[in-house]
This record gives structure tokens, C-alpha cells and sequence, in this order.
């Protein structure tokens, strides 16, 4: 038996007075006021020295291989043009090129290759293309991958490389541009394996205890891997695309099933994309973007065919994984909303059937409708509130007159529906408490929040952070994080830094900075 005792803690959401928390063998086995825990074994004891201990943080959508790429790639995100891309392009190379023999930060596997990440063209005034990029970079192949990955500007080297020469322009969206990404990911397994793990630490240190990693790769494989190597610092659930759907059933794949007896990873969904992003204009859409009323895809572009989709989500279910759908765009949720509500009028009844609730994943614009489904069809809203401050711009811009509808936390919950948060990492930072901050303030670098009737409460968005606990209590899995503020007294612009001092995994120290 293993026991541990928090002395001098306060409970985030309590009446602030001390308490002594007790987790023997993982568990939390009592909550008392301070000097009076008796431990059933001699325990551990860590002081927590008042602070706060609240629920350990899931942030339930990441890409995790490629956020644990984003430090090793030159950022371009602070550009406001093609041209100022450009130029910090042209000057990474200049750089790079006076440092012969070191090592170069912007490289990937292959070392000449230089990898950017975090443009963001939708409101530019100019246009990307290869020619911009070959002027500063000549035959030195460029990717750069767009901050929604949605898009991957090329350089003309780059397109040869990739096979894609006789592009027009250089910049690839949805499926040509994620084939990219999986070959930018295609580096070392020791390389990419120590990557994880560094990211991992990282994720720790802010109270993350679990993520959903979405990754497009075959992520049995990926998390048994890292297993053996002896990677325990997160719970994880790994998603299931459907290029390898039949190989996860052929294999037995269930969600939630786990793959060692911790079950620190198990399966997750089976995830599948119908739509595109909003800042590559390809979020599908009842109305036209403006600007491009009479092209073919002026609404965005659907990604699955509605009978498709529902095909997927029949053989997911039968095989038992759960179903996650991406939705960006208005018109893509309508007929996400349709696929689950086609699926939940059969009602198969298979002993095989998901034992989680699907998700719908963004469900960033949604039709006044729709907002009922979620809690009707019991289908969870995924969401992840930074992306509200990444693209409020760009929405007031491509979906005037529908924002207030668009990344609607407060309609939804209002609505009955189940929130589950995360942040789409890289896209936004694998961090909750900017995750938190963007939930209950919406906004953010001094800005007036944007749509405030949209916040919510501290107390919902700790709970769709911490699959539904916002507070500690007896009988929980010692899943923990100790804070230095209040996080329902503190102001958005406070989350978004709070001072993580302690992460339990299982009542297992997986960071200690007291």
C-alpha cells in the first residue's frame, strides 16, 4: 500500500480553509482539516503550503507529434503578410548559413529542409506563392504549415520534393497539404520519441494529466512505442483515423480498451474530418465567403460525403470506437448533427457499441438550431476557446453578422450540451490555463472581449477541462494539480499563467516546482 499526505491544502471552489488530502494507493481516501489526517501507511508527505488543488487538466484535442515538433520550426507567426513571411524566411536561411557546423534549430530530420509554422493569410493583402518564397530561398526547399494546419505554403524546391511541381501557386490546402504533414513527420522514432517526452514534461508542468491525441498516423503503434521506452507522465487516448479504421477493428481496437495495466494509454475515438478551417476558407458553410461568391467552393469545401460520413460512424460503432467529427463550419455541423441523429435512430443495440459518448469536434459556427442536438442526441461539443482569440478577427470578417453563434460556449451549455476543452495543439497552446482564460474571458493582450455573452463560468470550464470534476473529492483518482492562485477568484489574464507548483498522476509526482 502507498500513501500520501497534502498537508496545508485549500480546494479550489471550497471555503478556503486548510485541509490535509489523503490518497492511498492512488486514490483520494480523505479530505480533513489540517493536523488531523491519519494515514492508513506511513505516507509521504508533501507540504502544498495553501495553495490551491484542484482536478488534474485534460486537454482532450492534440496533434502531440507535431506540437512536440512546433519548438524545433522557425515561427512566422507574428507575419501580417506574405511579403514579411518571406523576409523572415530569407533571414533564417542568412543565419543558418553563417552557422556552419552547428546545429540548426529550423531543421527537421532532413537538415536542409527548412519547416515554418504559424501563418496565418487570411486577412493578408497580399497573396503567398512559391515565386515569393524562391526569391529569399532559391533552391533551398521551404515548407511552411499554416497555424490552423489546414494549408502548407511551398517553395518551388520544396514542391519537387513533395511532388507536387506542377502546383499553380505553392500553397496546398486539406489533403495535399496534411500528406505534407505526414511526411514532415517522418523523422527518427528515437528523435520524435525524445521530442514527446520533452513535451510531455512540459504539459505536466501546466497540470495537464491526460490528453487526446489525434495525431494522422497509426497511433497504436506511436503510444505502444513510447510505453515500453517507459513514457508515464500523461494519460493518453489516441485517435483512429479512417485510412486505418479496418486495421483497428481487425485488431480489436475498442475505445477506452488499454494497452497496459496502468491504463495510462488506451484507445480513443475514430476520428474523421468533414470540413476544412476557417482561415483557409474552407470551413463549409451555408453562406459564401466573402470575396469568392462564384467559386466552386465559395462555401468552403466538405471533405466526406453525408453518406459517407455516415458509413464511417456505422463501422466505428459496430467495431466499438467512438466517433469523433471534425465541424467547422456551419452547414459541415448541420450535417455532422445529421450523421449522429441518422446513427442514433437505429439504436443497433450491439454489445460491441462505444462505451464513450462521440464527439463533435470545433462545432465552431453552428446554425441557431443545432444547439439543442448536442444534449438531445448526447453528443459532446469539443471545443477549444483559443481558437476564439486566434480568429475573432477573421470571423468578424469571413462570418459577419454570424459571430455571436460562433464559438457559442454559453448557447451550448445553455442548451444542455456537454463541453469538452482542449486546444487543437500546435494550432493553440497545449496549456488549460490558456485554454481557461479564453473560456471564461474571451479575450486576451488587452483587447475587449469579443462576444462576452459567450463566456462561462470558472466552475464549467474546469469541469469540460477535467472530464466533468470541478472539484476534489473522496473516491476520485488522485489525478491532482496544486496551483498558487484561486482560479475562481482570478482574472482571465491571471489564468492564463497561473503558477503550476505541483502535478499528481495517480497520486504519482509528475511535476514538483515547491
Amino acid at each position: 500500500m502507498s500513501s500520501l499526505l497534502l498537508t496545508d491544502a485549500r480546494l479550489a471552489g471550497g471555503d478556503g480553509s486548510a485541509v490535509d488530502i489523503t490518497v492511498t494507493d492512488g486514490v483520494v481516501t480523505s479530505i480533513v482539516p489540517t493536523g488531523r489526517a491519519v494515514p492508513a501507511a506511513p505516507a509521504e508527505r508533501i507540504a502544498v503550503g495553501g495553495r490551491w488543488v484542484l482536478p488534474g487538466l485534460w486537454d482532450e484535442h492534440v496533434h502531440f507529434t507535431q506540437w512536440a515538433s512546433v519548438s524545433r520550426r522557425l515561427d512566422v507567426s507574428s507575419a501580417t503578410s506574405a511579403a514579411e513571411t518571406a523576409a523572415l524566411v530569407g533571414g533564417a536561411l542568412r543565419l543558418t548559413a553563417t552557422r556552419v557546423g552547428e546545429p540548426r534549430a529550423t531543421d527537421s530530420a532532413a537538415s536542409e529542409l527548412l519547416i515554418g509554422y504559424g501563418f496565418r493569410d487570411a486577412l493578408w493583402l497580399d497573396t503567398p506563392s512559391a515565386a515569393l518564397l524562391d526569391a529569399v530561398s532559391g533552391a533551398h526547399p521551404v515548407v511552411l504549415v499554416s497555424g490552423d494546419l489546414h494549408c502548407c505554403w511551398l517553395n518551388t524546391a520544396a514542391l519537387a520534393r513533395f511532388g507536387q511541381s506542377a502546383h499553380p501557386d505553392g500553397v496546398l490546402r486539406e489533403e495535399p497539404a496534411f500528406a505534407v504533414h505526414r511526411e514532415l513527420d517522418d523523422v527518427p522514432v528515437t528523435t520524435s520519441d525524445a521530442w514527446a517526452l520533452e513535451a510531455a514534461r512540459a504539459a505536466a508542468a501546466r497540470g495537464v494529466v491526460g490528453i487526446v491525441d489525434l495525431e494522422m498516423a497509426w497511433n497504436h503503434e506511436v503510444w505502444s512505442r513510447r510505453l515500453a521506452a517507459g513514457h508515464d507522465l500523461l494519460r493518453v487516448e489516441f485517435g483512429v483515423y479512417p485510412q486505418h479504421l479496418d486495421r483497428a477493428i481487425a485488431e480489436g481496437l475498442r475505445s477506452s480498451d488499454a494497452l497496459d495495466a496502468a491504463g495510462l494509454v488506451r484507445v480513443g475515438p475514430s476520428k474523421i474530418i468533414t470540413d476544412g478551417s476557417l482561415n483557409t476558407r474552407t470551413a463549409f458553410c451555408f453562406d459564401e465567403y466573402p470575396g469568392l461568391e462564384g467559386h466552386p467552393e465559395s462555401r468552403g469545401l466538405l471533405t466526406v460525403h453525408p453518406d459517407d460520413l455516415l458509413d464511417l460512424l456505422r463501422r466505428g460503432r459496430t467495431g466499438g470506437l467512438t466517433p469523433a467529427v471534425h465541424a467547422i463550419g456551419d452547414h459541415a455541423n448541420a450535417l455532422t448533427l445529421d450523421a449522429f441523429e441518422a446513427l442514433h435512430a437505429e439504436r443497433p443495440g450491439d454489445a460491441s457499441a462505444p462505451r464513450r459518448r462521440p464527439t463533435l469536434e470545433h462545432a465552431q459556427l453552428l446554425a441557431e438550431a443545432d444547439f439543442e442536438r448536442f444534449a438531445r442526441l448526447g453528443v459532446v461539443a469539443s471545443v477549444q476557446p483559443e481558437h476564439a482569440m486566434d480568429d475573432r478577427d477573421v470571423a468578424d470578417r469571413f462570418w459577419a453578422g454570424r459571430t455571436g453563434r460562433s464559438f457559442a460556449l454559453r448557447s451550448l451549455l445553455a442548451a444542455g450540451a456537454e463541453l469538452a476543452l482542449g486546444s487543437d495543439a500546435p494550432v493553440a497552446p497545449l496549456d488549460p490555463w490558456v485554454t481557461l482564460a479564453a473560456a471564461v474571458g474571451r479575450t486576451r493582450d488587452g483587447r475587449e472581449p469579443w462576444h462576452p455573452e459567450q463566456r462561462i463560468p470558472v466552475a464549467a470550464a474546469l469541469a469540460a477541462s477535467s472530464r466533468g470534476r470541478s472539484r476534489v473529492a473522496v473516491g476520485d483518482t488522485a489525478d491532482l494539480v496544486a496551483v498558487d492562485l484561486d482560479p475562481y477568484a482570478a482574472t482571465p489574464d491571471a489564468l492564463r499563467t497561473a503558477p503550476v507548483a505541483l502535478t499528481l498522476l495517480a497520486g504519482r509526482v509528475t511535476h514538483r516546482a515547491l
